[in-house]
């Protein structure tokens, strides 16, 4: 730390020693608020509420619908029962799965690399869509998930999900807007599906 919002203040009183000598005037660093710092480029401070950007409040929204769906199919399946059970529809479910693990495991990782040091994230999963977390785990993981357990249920909070990080979506690009100005601009207009 430089001297920059610290004053020196000397001691004018000599108080005598238990041994009779004098003590020399003692200089005791008192620090005074700094002036105001001057915004650099740089790092952004990141906390958990810009990790976790939407996802609480998308978790919330959905999770009525949850708790009601997941009733309603133990009371009485046969509504959401899947009408087909054949190896060709077990196979696509567990590509589904498997892509949307993948992407929402890839989008994970680039948001826990990525947004600690302040950098907006615009490739791998993020140049496809702009909420691959969301949109995987709406529209691949949950309806693949359910069609494995021979339901619709799935499918249809899937849906839910999704129309919460449609509801959400708008204030945390306003956030991410307003943070990395024209870098988020060149990067909303250039990704390759902007309303998914």
């Amino acid at each position: 730390m430089g001297m920059r919002g610290v004053s020196l203040v000397t001691s004018r009183s000599v108080e005598p020693r238990p041994d009779g000598s004098s003590a020399e005037p003692v200089a005791i660093p008192m620090t005074s608020p700094a002036p105001a710092a001057r915004a650099v480029p740089g790092p952004r401070r990141t906390d958990l509420r810009t990790l976790v950007g939407s996802g609480d409040r998308i978790g919330l929204f959905t999770l009525p619908f949850l708790v009601v769906g997941l009733a309603m199919n133990a009371r009485n399946p046969s509504p959401f029962a899947v009408g087909v059970s054949s190896r060709t529809v077990r196979a696509g479910a567990l590509a589904m799965l498997a892509c949307g693990v993948l992407t929402w495991a890839w989008s994970a990782v680039l948001i826990l690399t990525k947004v600690p040091r302040g950098e907006l994230i615009t490739g791998g999963p993020y140049a496809v869509v702009k909420h691959p977390l969301y949109t995987s785990v709406a529209l691949l993981v949950l309806p693949s998930a359910g069609l494995l357990r021979h339901t619709w249920l799935g499918a249809l909070i899937g849906a839910v999900m999704y129309a919460g990080s449609r509801r959400f979506a708008p204030a945390e690009e306003a956030a991410l807007s307003a943070t990395f100005g024209a870098e988020w601009e060149s990067y909303r207009r250039n990704v390759m599906v902007p309303w998914l």
